[in-house]
């Protein structure tokens, strides 16, 4: 089904690319006093997930391996990560959160959570709820990204 649509405020992509810039900067703005962004933490998350390599967090998070090298030597800097070699092929290394990089985690996810409640204040938690699920649905049907 095609809707005609008169500007680009009746696009629902171009709609939901403006929310996720203003999502994306806020987060950024909250998550400045810890010291990382936005990005930072969804590779936090990433690494705090499973152990993984490098390469694997690069491609799950479509860095590519210069940024994700670099992005590592921050958070080995900042105490957040360690490379660890993998117990299954000693020619790997993996990235793995350390105690400070848990709590580290644990204050951006607190960080989002308030600057969420604040930004989608006019939404109800079930429409949120719906505006989330319905975003997962359209992003595992692209095959782009796995929610």
């Amino acid at each position: 089904m095609h809707t005609q649509q008169t500007s680009l405020d009746d696009s629902v992509g171009f709609v939901l690319a403006e929310l996720g810039k203003v999502a994306l900067a806020r987060g950024d703005q909250v998550l400045a006093s810890l010291g990382f962004t936005a990005r930072h933490l969804r590779i936090l998350e990433m690494a705090s997930a499973e152990q993984q390599s490098q390469q694997q967090l690069s491609a799950r998070a479509g860095v590519d391996r210069t940024t994700m090298v670099a992005l590592v030597d921050d958070f080995e800097r900042l105490g957040l990560a360690e490379r660890r070699k993998d117990a299954a092929d000693r020619r790997r290394y993996v990235v793995g959160l350390t105690a400070k990089g848990r709590e580290a985690l644990d204050a951006g996810r607190a960080a989002i959570a308030a600057a969420e409640d604040e930004m989608f204040g006019p939404l109800t938690l079930e429409e949120r709820e719906q505006l989330r699920d319905l975003a997962h649905r359209v992003l595992r049907q692209s095959g782009t990204i796995v929610c």
